[in-house]
């Protein structure tokens, strides 16, 4: 698509998806099923809701088609539809889809998934992030008799159960003690992890953050926590939802050569059909087995846990990963954009004000006002810019099936938006920004 076919969406419409979303709020709250898709998330001229995609491209519910970033909250790693995953997907379904006994691709994808997180031994699948790092957290205060967890503050999310919420200014409906039993350290800050243990010495049962996020961790960070962690009794788990299928290996614990005790994979794994994965030692995973003598943990036992025909979707799409070069691709086409956008925001003197953060795998943008603070009322305007010009891109994840012409054209694109930007700080935002701005996820009121 070109910067001329991106112009003629500056005509677009959103009628349908203003109405539908006013149907949506009386059915749903918050009118969707995932906080980070809301209506609050994107400008109030924006496409409501999507009615389908392939590979990068989506077109929403009246017509207007948009190049894509961040891909399903990086769900989608090789793109929208993509065959393969979508004929395997059908074919397992053709064959059916829960039975009263295991199903035979249980083990495949066990040894399939395994195979990419070598120091691991032992898996067990679920349908989304949450469940399993919970379970972590479950097979963690088990293992430890201890109650208190202890989460990266610096992260922005691992789970919507109680033990995680509890932490977030979203604590409504959480007892005050659950609460109590999480703490937070910061990332690559190696003496904030020292103090929890010191605060709460013999109360940790184990410590969970991702093992990167926009930057990479420093001074053997992660080996350091780990260290604690042993020295501790604690149990190190890293939450590998991003990195994992992302990172250069496969996984970032291959990528900075840490082992942890247990790991959590899903999101890219799949391709966007509902998988995730809780991986680990089998001294800890075994728990929640029948062939032990310890007390047994009630561990990750779901009616759709192994469903079929997600889990041949999750064999197909590592098999691409293995064959394609995916990953590498994800490095090369996200450093062709993170380039051309740096060079548009230096055309624009905006290195203060727009900035491109993280790997190339995983790009995210960070907007500040004209006194160089975070802000999400230039957040919402370069959103609304990109919009107009046919992008949709709260991140700017890649996925394999973003070409060199999308990302051309996106930096097209993005140097427009960015002139519009540059207008703003000179003149004040309100003389660009139409309607209210984005809003944090994790607030105390609406």
């Amino acid at each position: 698509m070109t910067l001329a076919n991106f112009n003629a969406l500056n005509k677009q419409s959103f009628e349908q998806s203003k109405v539908l979303q006013q149907k949506s709020h009386s059915l749903i709250p918050g009118g969707c099923h995932t906080y980070a898709k809301g209506d609050d998330q994107l400008p109030e001229n924006s496409p409501g809701f999507i009615v389908k995609g392939k590979g990068c491209h989506a077109w929403d519910v009246d017509g207007n088609e948009f190049i894509e970033y961040g891909m399903g909250l990086r769900a989608i790693t090789l793109g929208h539809a993509y065959p393969a995953v979508v004929e395997a997907a059908y074919r397992q379904m053709l064959l059916g889809n829960n039975f009263t006994r295991p199903a035979t691709i249980e083990v495949e994808c066990a040894e399939e998934l395994l195979s990419w997180v070598p120091d691991a031994e032992m898996v067990k699948f679920a349908k989304d992030g949450s469940t399993v790092t919970t379970a972590a957290i479950t097979l963690a205060r088990a293992y430890t008799a201890r109650d208190m967890v202890a989460i990266c503050g610096d992260h922005p999310f691992f789970s919507y159960n109680d033990w995680f919420i509890g932490s977030t200014p979203m604590s409504a409906g959480i007892p005050q003690v659950i609460q109590d039993l999480t703490v937070k350290f910061h990332f690559n800050d190696i003496e904030s992890v020292k103090t929890i243990f010191a605060n709460h010495s013999g109360k940790i049962a184990c410590v969970i953050l991702e093992p990167a996020k926009y930057e990479d961790p420093s001074n053997h960070f992660l080996h350091e926590v780990q260290k604690l962690c042993q020295e501790n009794g604690a149990i190190f788990i890293l939450d590998e939802m991003i990195t994992g299928f992302r990172w250069s290996t496969g996984n970032a614990q291959t990528y900075y050569g840490v082992v942890p005790d247990l790991s959590t994979f899903g999101k890219g794994m799949g391709n966007g059909f509902a998988v995730s994965a809780l991986v680990g030692k089998r001294e800890l995973m075994e728990l929640g087995g029948i062939y032990h003598d310890k007390e047994r943990v009630f561990l990750l036992s779901t009616t759709h846990g192994a469903e079929n025909h997600a889990l041949a979707a999750a064999i197909a799409t590592m098999k691409v990963f293995r064959q394609e070069g995916v990953i590498e691709h994800l490095y090369q086409k996200g450093e062709r954009l993170r380039q051309g956008i740096n060079q548009a925001i230096a055309v624009h003197k905006l290195q203060d004000y727009f900035q491109v953060v993280g790997k190339p795998c995983n790009l995210v943008y960070a907007t500040r006002d004209q006194n160089k603070q975070a802000s999400q009322a230039f957040r919402t305007l370069f959103l609304q810019e990109t919009i107009k010009r046919g992008l949709i891109m709260p991140s700017l994840v890649v996925s394999f099936s973003h070409t060199n012409q999308d990302i051309d054209s996106t930096i097209e694109a993005v140097d427009e938006s960015l002139k519009v930007y540059r207008k703003a700080l000179e003149n004040g935002i309100e003389q660009y920004l139409i309607g209210r701005p984005v809003k944090p996820v994790f607030r105390k009121y609406c």
